[in-house]
């Protein structure tokens, strides 16, 4: 049965603290929401719960860092990504260090919370800076993967996490790689290029257009940074048209992303964002603001009807 994409991430930390001892774990005060606590929990010598001070809690972690700890720091994403942003730019991104960054609730997740919950700009804050690696899983398998890749990896890591179960998409020993993407469905009119929720929402709106003879690609780009340029250009090249869709705003996310890669590689096809437009959001039920705010499988229908509208 599916988990919550924080469950995966609080247990899979307990997992690594278990055989790296230098792995330590910090929070600003929202662990039990974050899931962090998991690892608190089994490790409390190694964990840190620095209140509601986000900035010093990434400063505290860069510092770690500089010892030899691989530091994990976790908060709302909301807030991980603005008021933790100077100490993330000026020293993790600037001393290129070994932090890891668990934005938790990303988009739109802490839904009855509001604007000023709701994570909608991270993914384009977080991909402008050098050194940092923007990666988005989109269930449990991925999520495993991303986690243990951060541990891993030297040097910044941002992990864009949900608070809500997302369906299984890959199996249990499924491989997964830093700056690619996974073709998830085949197709050959059109290709939804999509991350975390929207991939799940991307295979709905296929399986109800292919009822209707519109035969749609589904591409997870898990590593928004760094991307995978080759299936980009590929999915262009076979279906004439591209579709991205992400719970964000539409102006610097995954569609940014994927239109620079276009541009850069004179693929001049037409090319449609579904995402949040420009606006702050409201609170709510999420099924309901997915809906409002057009990122859920109907809003990746519209935005795929108007991508073919336009091919040639």
């Amino acid at each position: 049965m599916p988990k919550a994409i924080r469950e995966v991430y609080g247990s899979v930390l307990a997992e690594l603290g278990a055989s790296n001892p230098d792995i330590v774990v910090l929070d600003a005060d929202l662990s039990g929401s974050t899931k962090s606590g998991i690892f608190g929990k089994a490790y409390p010598e190694r964990f840190f719960n620095m209140g509601i001070s986000e900035s010093n809690m990434v400063a505290t972690a860069a510092g770690l860092s500089t010892t030899g700890k691989i530091p994990f720091a976790n908060t709302f994403t909301a807030f991980l990504t603005t008021l933790g942003l100077l100490s993330i730019r000026s020293l993790i991104c600037y001393g290129n260090l070994n932090v890891k960054l668990g934005g938790a609730y990303c988009g739109m997740s802490d839904a009855f919370d509001g604007s000023t919950h709701h994570a909608t700009e991270d993914i384009a804050v977080m991909r402008s800076l050098p050194n940092m690696k923007v990666l988005v899983p989109a269930d449990e398998t991925s999520t495993r993967w991303a986690t243990m890749f951060a541990a891993e990896h030297k040097g910044p890591v941002y992990l864009r996490l949900s608070r809500d179960v997302y369906p299984d998409l890959y199996p249990n020993d499924a491989k997964f790689e830093c700056g690619k993407g996974a073709t998830i469905r085949e197709g050959t009119d059109v290709t939804v290029i999509a991350c975390g929720l929207l991939v799940h929402k991307a295979i709905e709106a296929a399986e109800i257009l292919a009822k209707k003879g519109i035969s749609v690609r589904v591409v997870d780009m898990y590593s928004i940074k760094p991307i995978d340029k080759d299936l980009i250009l590929k999915c262009a090249a076979e279906t004439g048209a591209i579709v991205t869709a992400e719970e964000h705003n539409i102006y610097g996310g995954l569609g940014g992303a994927v239109s620079e890669v276009l541009a850069w590689g004179g693929a001049g096809v037409p090319t449609e964002f579904v995402g949040i437009r420009d606006t702050f959001t409201e609170s709510g039920p999420y099924a309901q603001l997915l809906a409002k705010y057009g990122v859920d499988a109907n809003g990746v229908i519209s935005g795929i009807e108007k991508a073919l509208s336009r091919k040639k």
